[in-house]
């Protein structure tokens, strides 16, 4: 049932956030997606799947439109200018390293693929967008979106680590976890835990990233084309809630909330996105990744070391640390 399954999300949200606010250090957004993998593995939640899936993808999606209107329109814009050089080299490394060393693996040629985008843009959402184009079916998907989904999880956990260890700014976290984390629910939850300056900026550097995955699905429908012939949507493939994200920064530039307002929005927002991580938690069966096999694993993490060394060494050059 629907609703079963968001009150369930809500209520490990609630929990989640008391934890939080006890341990902040750890924060709610961490403590949702461990809540969620915990209750997943000894409760049977089959009838609870469609608020899960839900709370995982739409309620989420709606806490960084509602995000917006905290966030000034230049402020949004020029963050996801700044971040294009960073971008653009690491979706052209991810999908480089995913091609060569999968084809010295002897990798299928669509789960390669599908790794490589998933990992050079935004994990499974763009796994469903080039899906159907390169013609992969449910396996295929499936051994992809776990991998992929495997490595978001593992860096919720370790990248937040990794800033403090490098003594990272706020601004320059907010960089590494947008460029280099896979999936748009663990960029968030890494950049909120690390600070609240480093997930807006996390999230605004993402969103721009996961915009890539229109013209990348274009590209995949240019090679297939070779082949036979293809179409695709535009339409479909477009992530539609990151210009309604920017569309919501424009009214709160042009109409200036009140800050009562304001940090109203926030609250609601950030309980929104631990709602959202209780579900991506709750989504977690970790028995499936038994199933995927060494080498499609073995290629995810190599290409996604290398997209994470990648987003090291642009913020180094770029000067943003």
């Amino acid at each position: 049932m629907m609703k079963q399954g968001l009150l369930l999300t809500v209520i490990l949200a609630a929990v989640a956030t008391l934890l939080g606010n006890a341990v902040p250090l750890v924060g709610a957004a961490v403590f949702s997606i461990i809540l969620g993998i915990l209750v997943r593995q000894f409760v049977p939640l089959t009838r609870y799947e469609p608020g899960i899936k839900f709370a995982g993808k739409k309620v989420l999606q709606w806490a960084i439109i509602l995000m917006g209107f905290t966030l000034s329109f230049s402020t949004a814009v020029t963050l996801g200018v700044s971040s294009l050089p960073i971008t653009l080299t690491t979706i052209t490394t991810a999908l480089i390293c995913s091609y060569v060393i999968g084809r010295v693996m002897n990798i299928p040629a669509r789960i390669r693929t599908l790794i490589g985008v998933g990992t050079a843009i935004c994990g499974g959402s763009a796994i469903a967008a080039a899906s159907p184009i390169i013609e992969a079916d449910d396996e295929e998907i499936a051994f992809s979106i776990s991998t992929i989904f495997l490595f978001n999880i593992i860096a919720v956990f370790l990248f937040p680590v990794l800033g403090h260890l490098m003594h990272m700014t706020s601004e320059g976290f907010g960089y590494f976890a947008g460029a280099a984390i896979n999936d748009t629910s663990s960029v968030v939850a890494a950049g909120y835990t690390f600070s609240k300056d480093a997930g807006d900026t996390a999230t605004i550097v993402k969103l721009v990233r996961a915009l890539m995955i229109v013209p990348v699905c274009l590209l995949l429908v240019v090679i297939k084309v070779r082949q036979q012939t293809r179409t695709v949507s535009v339409r479909r493939i477009f992530p539609w809630f990151i210009l309604y994200f920017f569309l919501a920064s424009v009214i709160a530039s042009i109409i200036p909330l009140p800050d009562v307002l304001v940090t109203v929005i926030k609250h609601i927002a950030a309980f929104m996105i631990a709602t959202a991580l209780a579900g991506i938690g709750l989504s977690v069966d970790l028995k499936s990744f038994k199933a995927i096999g060494c080498r499609p694993v073995a290629l995810g993490a190599v290409t996604w070391f290398v997209v994470t060394i990648t987003t090291l060494i642009m913020q180094q050059i770029l000067g943003i640390w």
